[in-house]
């Protein structure tokens, strides 16, 4: 027989009180008065023997009840076959996975509750142990503090759902940092074991002082539909147009899901909505159309009704309508007003023209999109805030005049530029592209794919060697249109002066899609929606100062993240809900960017796709993922297994203090019948 509290023995000592009342009471003299012999004849006559019996068996049963008391408070318990039996002076670890996958139900319960009452249960094995910690995915402040078994039951019902899931290796490395590298250790990890966020197992390596048992709480069958993606068909969203985003969706369940009503929500408005049938382990995509009245910001949602799972019913996008692309034309041999043709007539480009000599240089760092038309050479300050431009990551088209300047090109990285003496008589018919190339994605119809198309002809003034994407070129691979990378802008060449006498190009129907397509990709598209788990997010913001800090808002709750400023890109860190104040919650939805009070921009973030895969590793695969290693047992699933006392039995064996405390009432019931029952 061993015990749990071996200290509590020296309460034995108690056992010298009832022999010293034994000693010093039992053996007084009793003196009785009577005033009349008579009264000799009614005294009953009781053997020293008979008393001494009875003073003997009070006095034992005195003495085994103080014997069972204290072997109650000492716990006995008898050593169970495992040997690895924990011991209750090293620290006692309990991991409660409360990531948002704890939704799911079984019998319908949440698994966050199921896990909640079997730690409440655990927590009886150690009454008074003073060495627990409750670790939860928040990673909080309160859990570097070691607690006992009374302070760690009021933290439960306090215990919500966290939108930041752990993998199992960062819960193990943070219960042995809190834990210490002193003592022994064991620690109680309760989770779904989600495959998708518990990680590498193969590094989940517990120390040989640790030991780890795994027990699975999972739910009877899996359902679940999510948004998968969404992005946009189109560019831009334009304003009074026809407007299309594509949704995929995923069904994560084991059976399908059939006539699920998906709706399209703009400002908390329907403005479309569908009907999809999912197979099981799936998705299907679907289009949403739609149309704005107006510019600015729009909070996009797709909704629909699936449960057990639902914190994953919606997901929030935000859309830009009618964004404003700034296009600055710098021009020296004018030949048409094609460019000006181009950026005119469509109220989504606001143009600014200036000849050569009488350029505004303020206005380039402000555009987009800088067009550089058949100029004779560039110098002087305007080649320094080109390159400036370019750097910092605006996009610069270069149309070549009758004799270009093929020298300051080496600048911006572009090498071995040459004029080229090509006979404007004889113009070259431009070879197809390649319809793969992003570049063209929506400027060729995609149910014309092998359909041959007729070219534009163009008459080469220049060549050069081409560092990025050859998008158009003649028949002799000699290019006509390229991009490349320079700092973190890119540059368009032409192969060609846009005048009609060097080629058609500029009255071709290919012109005007090109022109566009290059205007579209100048405006660097803000993401319209962010995960919690991409942990960052970049943000373009203009004409912010400085030392200028910015703030997140999202009704009463308002933050300050980390945050850095390079140029016009704000990079912040997501706030994870261990950084957050007492009742704070970072909850999926729209949040508004804000300087000195004034909404700059609306973003939206989403919980990560991979909390919505809802697979789990069984308690097979699991024993056979730690096979290897023989200090992490596996439990079956806790909604079907007692794990309190099959732990028990295991690693305790069988406890003895009740069946003590049992025997303590017993003798002391016993004193009481000698007493008054044995009277002589």
């Amino acid at each position: 027989m061993h015990f749990l509290y071996p200290a509590f023995l020296w309460g034995l000592l108690a056992v010298a009180l009832p022999v010293l009342i034994h000693l010093f009471n039992f053996r007084r003299t009793k003196r009785v008065f009577f005033t009349n012999v008579r009264f000799l004849r009614q005294i009953e006559t009781t053997t020293s023997s008979f008393r001494r019996l009875k003073q003997w068996l009070i006095l034992a049963a005195r003495i085994l009840a103080i014997v069972c008391l204290v072997l109650a408070f000492a716990q006995p318990f008898i050593p169970a076959a495992n040997q690895a039996g924990i011991r209750m002076s090293g620290t006692s670890g309990f991991y409660l996975d409360n990531s948002l996958s704890m939704q799911n139900l079984s019998d319908n319960r949440k698994l966050l509750d199921i896990a909640v009452g079997k730690v409440e249960e655990l927590l009886s094995v150690f009454p008074n142990a003073p060495s627990l910690q409750l670790t939860t995915n928040d990673f909080g402040a309160e859990e570097h503090a070691m607690q006992g078994a009374k302070q760690l039951r009021d933290r439960l019902p306090s215990v919500d759902f966290s939108h930041t899931p752990r993998t199992l290796e960062s819960v193990l490395r943070r219960q042995l940092q809190l834990a210490g590298p002193q003592g022994d250790k064991q620690f109680f990890w309760f989770s779904d074991f989600q495959k998708s966020t518990a990680g590498d197992l193969s590094k989940v390596r517990p120390d040989s002082n640790t030991r780890v048992f795994l027990l699975p709480v999972q739910p009877d069958m899996t359902q679940n539909v999510y948004v998968d993606t969404l992005w946009l068909a189109t560019p831009f969203i334009r304003e009074m147009q026809s407007n299309a985003v594509r949704v995929r969706l995923r069904n994560a369940g084991e059976k399908a899901v059939e006539n699920l009503s998906v709706k399209l929500l703009l400002d908390d408005a329907q403005v479309a909505s569908q009907i999809v049938t999912i197979p099981a382990r799936n998705y299907v995509e679907t289009t949403f159309s739609f149309t704005v009245r107006g510019k600015g910001f729009r909070k996009g949602r797709v909704t629909f009704e699936d449960s057990p799972v639902v914190f994953d019913n919606d997901y929030y996008f935000v859309l830009n309508a009618a964004p404003t692309i700034r296009v600055v034309h710098i021009f020296g041999e004018k030949t048409g007003n094609y460019v000006e043709n181009v950026f005119s007539n469509d109220s989504l480009f606001h143009r600014s023209s200036f000849p050569a000599g009488n350029v505004d240089v303020g206005l380039i760092a402000a555009a987009n999109l800088v067009v550089l038309e058949g100029l004779p050479s560039v110098d002087g300050s305007l080649r320094a805030e080109l390159l400036r431009f370019v750097q910092k990551g605006g996009s610069l088209l270069v149309i070549p005049g009758v004799r270009p300047d093929v020298f300051w090109l080496q600048g911006v990285g572009i090498s071995g530029a040459a004029a080229v003496a090509g006979d404007p008589s004889v113009p070259s018919s431009l070879a197809e592209p390649t319809r793969e190339n992003p570049f063209f994605a929506d400027i060729f119809d995609q149910t014309r794919q092998k359909e041959r198309m007729a070219m534009p002809s163009a008459t080469q003034v220049w060549s050069w060697r081409v560092a990025g994407d050859k998008l158009l070129s003649f028949p002799s691979g000699e290019p006509f249109l390229t991009s490349s990378r320079a700092g973190t802008g890119k540059i368009y060449l032409l192969g060609a002066p846009l005048d009609s006498r060097f080629g058609d190009f500029s009255q071709h129907a290919l012109f005007l899609p090109v022109m566009y397509k290059i205007a579209a990709l100048s405006v660097r598209q803000a993401p319209i929606a962010y995960p919690f788990s991409a942990g960052s997010l970049s943000v373009d913001v203009s004409d912010a100062p400085p030392n200028a800090v910015f703030r997140l808002k999202k009704g009463p709750l308002e933050m300050i993240p980390v945050q850095h400023l390079n140029g016009t890109q704000l990079v912040m860190e997501i706030p994870r809900a261990s950084e957050l104040n007492a009742g704070q919650v970072f909850e999926a939805g729209y949040y508004e960017l804000t300087l000195n009070g004034k909404a700059v921009q609306l973003l939206a973030l989403n919980h990560d796709g991979s909390e919505s895969d809802l697979a789990y590793y069984t308690s097979d695969e699991l024993k056979a993922a730690f096979a290897g290693q023989k200090n992490i047992q596996v439990f079956e699933n806790q909604q079907k297994a007692d794990f309190v006392s099959a732990y028990r039995e295991q690693h305790l064996g069988s406890s003895l203090w009740k069946y003590f405390l049992i025997a303590a009432l017993v003798f002391l019931l016993i004193e009481i019948a000698l007493i008054r029952l044995m009277k002589a």
